[in-house]
């Protein structure tokens, strides 16, 4: 019997069965939140708005974690209900919803593979050397705002746009899904420039503009410490398997903005098993945390030291080796300062 089944056999059968009553009760709570903020921020003085931009960003990244969950079949076991609602939740966001579920599935499939993960997966030395600055920059002072460039862009080392329905990310079969997601948020695009027209420049960055910064700031952050600390292992080759990828990860702990965003922060059960929903994942990971013991990595310490000190210090990996872990950059190629991480070459190799 695989780890994996043997977890799953521990679990209690409950987390195992989605509640389409309760998912819905989930997102009903989510989308009044942000329609009250929306009505109480319209209502308020400008000098507030960026006290609503990160209330109203935090709910965007709540609503982004319940379409996150219709990708999985988590939110429901009517797959129909699951496309709908993750189109609602992710279109909005500009973000092409089966576009991100077809990559985000590669990604559970290859996690922790250095070669082969999708997302935040590491680079050698050499591969950064031969970045692009503002890709550089980008990966390594800006780590809070890199999520749009990879839905255009994709991840260095990877090819493909997330709005390129023929691009490598996605099965020949899906592109027919693909491109209905893009369209989808071409029509939101379109509203939002409508929107600019009618109501202003300075309307569109008070509400959608600014509270959209904060919810890629909530999505980039939460997802690069999932996957980013010295002490997570990567694998190569051989050595990488299902079970070791999916125990690279980490769960972090957001305080009261953990229940907000429906446990996002349980990320060790998810990648084990992606079946169980949100409000199961606290339940299932009590379960299976004896059974692991400490290869179930759990971090306390505080969001920001942790984001800081990982920033500081988990930049490449080896370029050799089965299992390898994040190092600093060599001095030549160090984030700091700007300039020289902005084009210079080293003097030396």
């Amino acid at each position: 019997m695989t780890v994996v089944k043997q977890l799953r056999a521990a679990l209690p059968r409950h987390c195992l069965r989605s509640s389409t009553r309760r998912s819905l009760g989930y997102l009903s709570f989510d989308v009044a939140v942000l329609a009250t903020l929306y009505v109480v921020a319209w209502r308020s003085p400008v000098w507030l708005a960026p006290l609503f931009w990160f209330a109203q960003g935090t709910m965007f990244w709540a609503l982004f974690v319940l379409g996150h969950d219709c990708g999985h079949g988590s939110f429901s076991r009517r797959r129909w209900l699951n496309t709908l609602v993750g189109h609602l939740t992710h279109t909005p966001l500009l973000v092409p919803y089966d576009a991100w579920r077809l990559s985000h599935r590669r990604h559970h499939r290859h996690a922790g593979d250095v070669e082969r993960d999708e997302g935040w997966h590491p680079l050698t030395a050499a591969q950064v050397e031969a970045l692009p600055w503002y890709v550089r920059v980008l990966r390594f002072r800006l780590v809070p705002l890199v999520f749009p460039f990879y839905l255009t862009r994709n991840s260095p080392g990877r090819v493909g746009s997330h709005f390129d329905p023929r691009a490598a990310l996605f099965p020949a079969g899906s592109r027919a899904a693909v491109k209905r997601s893009v369209a989808c948020c071409g029509v939101m695009a379109l509203g939002l420039l409508g929107f600019a027209v009618v109501a202003g420049p300075g309307a569109l960055l008070r509400y959608y503009l600014g509270p959209y910064v904060m919810f890629v700031v909530w999505i980039d952050i939460v997802t690069y410490l999932h996957h980013t600390g010295a002490d997570v292992p990567w694998y190569r080759g051989i050595a990488w398997s299902f079970e070791k990828g999916a125990l690279s990860t980490i769960d972090r702990s957001y305080g009261v903005f953990e229940w907000l965003h429906h446990n996002a922060g349980c990320h060790v059960v998810h990648h084990l098993l992606p079946e169980v929903p949100h409000y199961h994942l606290r339940a299932a990971a009590s379960a299976i945390r004896p059974l692991l013991g400490a290869r179930y990595r759990d971090a306390h310490e505080p969001i920001l030291p942790s984001l800081l000190a990982t920033a500081r210090s988990c930049h490449v990996v080896p370029a050799h080796g089965g299992v390898v872990r994040y190092e600093p950059l060599p001095s030549a190629y160090a984030p700091s300062p700007l300039g020289r991480l902005a084009g210079s070459r080293p003097a030396t190799r």
